[in-house]
């Protein structure tokens, strides 16, 4: 993904138990995200990546393989929010990293948009995202959801309450 925004530091080093504590957020705390098997791969203030491995549980449709299309949603919801709480930890580093992860507590989807491009087949997906923009109210996000080879399956956008 290439990025467009400009109100964002690009070179924010985020301290190591932040990024730690937003993963044990996303793939431990959420529980929906633990069941799917999300892993956060890489988390910076100009996008995140994350992968899932394809399980029999997330079969949309069983003659094909394919994931289920509501798990592609989750996990674009879910990669594009904390590519938004990123975004904003990024623009409070002046804060300790207990109050930008206090922050999480007021953080909701408020509008989703998917747009399924091809088939999800495969074994094993990588998610990226990236926050548009973050404002005093509202972070909006840009989402990828790929097969292993790089093939762009899925594509989101979404809007976060973050105040």
């Amino acid at each position: 993904m290439t990025s467009s925004r400009s109100d964002l530091p690009a070179n924010v080093e985020f301290e190591p138990e932040f990024i730690a504590a937003l993963r044990d957020i996303y793939e431990e705390k959420i529980l929906f995200n633990q069941w799917m098997g999300l892993k956060v791969e890489s988390v910076k203030a100009t996008g995140i990546v994350a992968s899932l491995a394809m399980k029999p549980e997330l079969v949309g449709h069983f003659a094909y393989h394919r994931i289920h299309g509501g798990v592609i949603s989750a996990v674009l919801d879910a990669m594009g929010s904390l590519a938004v709480m990123a975004a904003l930890g990024a623009k409070h580093m002046d804060e300790p990293v207990a109050k930008r992860l206090e922050r999480f507590a007021r953080h909701s989807t408020i509008d989703l948009r998917i747009d399924f491009l091809r088939p999800g087949i495969g074994e094993k997906f990588t998610i990226h995202a990236e926050a548009m923009r973050v404002g005093a109210r509202v972070g909006n996000a840009r989402m990828e959801f790929r097969s292993a080879d790089g093939k762009l399956l899925s594509t989101g956008t979404a809007a976060y309450l973050t105040s």
